[in-house]
């Protein structure tokens, strides 16, 4: 099988394997992808929690970027966590040479616990610089929060931030509702043109490390493939919540999801 996609994932290092780039890399692989890198930081992590973390220096995140892309045009760019406004602006440098349209950012900067992961100047350089560079931008509901400054509730809260962020700049946005108490989990893909909400039943399982990664990644590659971006969403959804379904089980705390999973498209 020959991939039908070249993807570049910018995202920091997950060593358990579950989320960041290895989860990026398993994903646009499965999906017929072929995938390159850019690693942003190195983490001591597994399913029970993160132990730490080494960032990568900024100069050497953007010769990854370079380097790479100069020799193997990426046709899409995922974007993961960005840890400091050094990063951002490095990344930034680099995208202006590399001239891809389809880049899409998950806006990493809250852990599954609120914990905000970037501080505040790094969020105001993402906010301002680089979402506006973006095709799509896929923040769940914490994140959204950050960015709008306001409380989400329901879904009228989730249309009404993804509108504030479309009139902010955003070209395009799928608002993550994964965060929500309720038997029925709603994604709104919105832009200036379209809305839709993408409903599913909620799956009961602990096993949902890298579901952002994930997502974001499938939809880079369903995009890049020649799909359009609304049905990108609807087969990068469609393959995480299969891929939840598998229940690996792996691990003592929040495991993996079965990036091997497949569906017919």
């Amino acid at each position: 099988m020959k991939p039908n996609s070249k993807i570049l994932i910018i995202a920091g290092s997950d060593s358990s394997g579950g989320a960041g780039i290895q989860a990026d890399i398993k994903t646009i692989t499965a999906l017929g992808g072929y995938a390159m890198t850019a690693i942003t930081a190195i983490t001591a992590q597994n399913t029970t929690g993160v132990n730490s973390v080494f960032p990568i220096k900024p100069k050497e995140i953007e010769k990854q970027i370079l380097f790479t892309s100069k020799d193997i045009r990426p046709d899409a760019i995922k974007i993961g966590m960005l840890h400091s406004s050094e990063v951002i602006f490095s990344v930034l440098r680099a995208l202006k040479n590399v001239k891809t349209k389809k880049i899409i950012l998950d806006p990493v900067m809250v852990a599954k616990g609120g914990f905000k992961l970037i501080n505040d100047k790094a969020i105001y350089t993402l906010k301002k610089k680089l979402i506006p560079k973006a095709y799509l931008i896929t923040p769940n509901i914490p994140e959204a929060e950050v960015l709008t400054k306001t409380k989400i509730k329901n879904q009228e809260d989730m249309i009404k931030a993804a509108n504030i962020l479309i009139n902010s700049g955003v070209k395009n946005i799928l608002l993550k509702g994964g965060h929500r108490n309720s038997k029925i989990m709603l994604d709104v893909f919105l832009n200036k043109k379209e809305m839709r909400v993408f409903k599913n039943k909620k799956i009961d399982t602990k096993n949902t490390h890298g579901t952002g990664c994930t997502l974001s990644s499938a939809i880079t590659t369903f995009l890049a493939c020649g799909k359009s971006l609304n049905k990108s969403c609807e087969l990068g959804i469609k393959y995480v919540n299969h891929s939840i379904r598998s229940n690996l089980n792996f691990g003592k705390g929040h495991g993996p999801i079965n990036h091997l999973s497949s569906f017919k498209i």
